[in-house]
């Protein structure tokens, strides 16, 4: 019988070890949009056409490292990254570490939250922007600059952080820190609490602003991410009493319009139409599709 218990002891060491490395497990996701990138102002740096855009490719993928990198260090054992910025092409892949995925181009159920569910235990946002209805913030807007003045969930104004706060509300996943400008960074913890913020750049106008330089912007997303992950059991996620009401105000006549010839869809006033969606899951499909559906796509 003694000579079992040595055999025991070390069965017993392994199925414990086992056990709480299960339950160390500690999945991040990284939704990572541009506007809000360290030194970002105007088009020029924000797509394929602007003559700074492969530059700011490079800024835009080292803040997402810099998150990336602080959340191992503090203890994330997978992370999952959502290239979330116009064509969903931005990220330099081939300077992302070898140990997460990327979610890349359109269209997505999720939007800028495709892949996220249920097991993950928070949501870092990185280079976001404040919303249509903010008199502040670089290159404000909630989802089309072009299109859209005003997206509303039962009610409340949303910026992008917003809406992808409610879709991982619906997971019970936690937002923990966004970056960006100080616009979006005071929009978003009015709106979701205490998260941790990091300011890379403070709003002058739409087109202008006073900016860090990449190097200290990546230092203070690192610090604010490492932050955030100390926290992470003290976070809630943002959840909305379904049914939920959308409420989407365009720019021109037309889209309302039109939209409105969908037996699910009302015509609220000339530029703003309402639908009511059972959860955020339903809630996002329409807005990818009010947002991509074009009659000529293809193939």
């Amino acid at each position: 019988m003694q000579k079992l218990l040595p055999h025991f002891f070390i069965y017993f060491l392994i199925l414990t070890s086992s056990t709480v490395a299960a339950q160390e497990k500690l999945k991040i996701y990284i939704s990572a949009d541009m506007e809000g990138t360290v030194g970002a102002v105007t088009g020029e740096q924000l797509g394929p056409s602007g003559f700074e855009y492969q530059r700011f490719r490079e800024f835009m993928t080292r803040e997402v490292n810099a998150a990336i990198e602080a959340a191992f260090e503090a203890g994330a054992t997978e992370i999952l990254v959502s290239d979330s910025h116009g064509n969903g092409q931005n990220l330099l892949i081939e300077k992302l570490p070898e140990n997460i995925q990327v979610v890349r181009s359109w269209p997505r159920p999720l939007m800028m939250m495709q892949g996220i569910d249920e097991t993950f235990d928070g949501v870092i946002f990185i280079g976001y922007h404040a919303s249509s209805t903010n008199p502040e913030g670089v290159r404000a807007h909630t989802m089309s600059s072009a299109r859209l003045a005003d997206i509303r969930l039962n009610g409340i104004s949303m910026s992008e952080a917003g809406i992808n706060a409610a879709i991982a509300g619906y997971f019970n996943v936690p937002i923990i820190m966004i970056s960006g400008d100080d616009a979006i960074v005071k929009e978003a913890t009015q709106l979701l609490g205490d998260i941790e913020g990091a300011i890379v750049k403070w709003a002058y106008g739409f087109h202008s602003a006073r900016t860090m330089v990449p190097a200290a912007a990546y230092k203070v997303i690192k610090e604010k991410t490492k932050k955030a992950m100390g926290r992470i059991r003290e976070f809630n996620p943002y959840k909305l009493e379904a049914p939920i009401q959308l409420e989407v105000q365009f720019k021109n006549y037309r889209p309302s319009e039109i939209l409105s010839y969908l037996p699910n869809v009302e015509r609220i006033d000339s530029h703003s139409i309402s639908f009511l969606g059972k959860d955020m899951i339903e809630i996002s499909k329409f807005l990818a599709f009010l947002n991509t559906y074009r009659p000529d796509l293809s193939p």
